[in-house]
């Protein structure tokens, strides 16, 4: 599933193309992309985008008053902006439509989705808990009703960073799952929580931390997601893309996610492969020593 380092990466790319443009047409194919919108696309059609904003792994753009456009991409969603018949050049890529929006500029913006896990919906906001703004991208204090549970992210300048270290420094669960948690704090998934986890050298299997190990997993994540977003994400197929269709490059400089049996770039010691809370988890067992009992 893309993480905050590709949301954010397809956000801006949205961003650039969609800001300021007025919809004027929207269709869904099929229902499963429209199965959480009772009334379908059709609030949004004659509504300008006014910003494209992003929390933790969701995406919504910001049509004005009280009406967003929400976004999840699941696990192999991707947006398309193309002029009108270039995307039949992309063979294969438009079996997969499931949701096309016609721009007051003539292009055309396809939601393409191999897996059918994601969807889109007109939604309503409410306000943000703290009164800052709802995320990247956004002036607003509000966010779509059904994103308000969405924590924010490593990323996100109004993170109460406090209170996570609180919750590092006394939490019982395994501190992977902790990452895993949107509602705790968002936009990573197996791959970041990996990476963030090997470079700070904790075990995924670890609890509660010593403050300075707590802020070192945090400044940790942080070098990941903004090294991440720098290569544009990662991409292992062509499930994730950018809106142009280019894929993200970060693969290149993962160190621990997907290298089981292969030498530690630190100690040189295999990495090691094992199951937490169901999901495949990489770690060295040199430098990532496990909790004891």
């Amino acid at each position: 599933m893309p993480e905050l380092p590709e949301v954010e990466s397809i956000r801006r790319g949205l961003a650039e193309h969609l800001v300021g443009r007025r919809i004027l047409g929207a269709r869904a194919f099929g229902t499963r992309v429209i199965r959480r919108a009772p009334q379908g696309l059709a609030p949004v059609v004659g509504r300008t985008v006014r910003a494209v904003v992003r929390r933790g792994k969701f995406l919504w753009c910001d049509m004005g008053e009280d009406l967003a456009l929400l976004a999840h991409l699941g696990m192999s969603g991707q947006f398309r902006v193309d002029e009108p018949g270039e995307e039949e050049s992309t063979a294969g890529q438009r079996r997969h439509l499931r949701a096309r929006f016609e721009l007051d500029n003539g292009l055309l913006l396809d939601f393409v989705d191999q897996r059918t896990f994601g969807y889109l919906a007109p939604v309503t906001f409410q306000a943000t808990a703290d009164g800052q703004p709802g995320g990247a991208g956004s002036k607003r204090a509000v966010v779509p009703a059904p994103v308000a549970h969405i924590a924010r992210d490593l990323l996100d300048p109004y993170l109460d960073e406090s209170a996570l270290l609180d919750i590092l420094g006394t939490t019982r669960r395994a501190l992977k799952r902790v990452l895993l948690d949107q509602e705790i704090v968002s936009g990573i998934g197996n791959i970041y929580a990996d990476e963030m986890l090997y470079r700070a050298r904790i075990h995924p299997e670890a609890t509660a931390l010593p403050a300075a190990a707590a802020q070192a997993l945090l400044n940790a994540g942080r070098e990941v997601l903004e090294a991440a977003l720098a290569a544009g994400g990662t991409s292992f197929d062509q499930l994730y893309v950018h809106v142009n269709g280019e894929s993200g490059y970060f693969e290149r400089s993962l160190q621990a996610y997907g290298r089981a049996g292969q030498p530690c770039a630190r100690c040189g010691a295999p990495l090691q492969k094992i199951t937490l809370g169901g999901r495949s988890t990489t770690l060295c067992p040199v430098c990532q020593v496990a909790p004891i009992g």
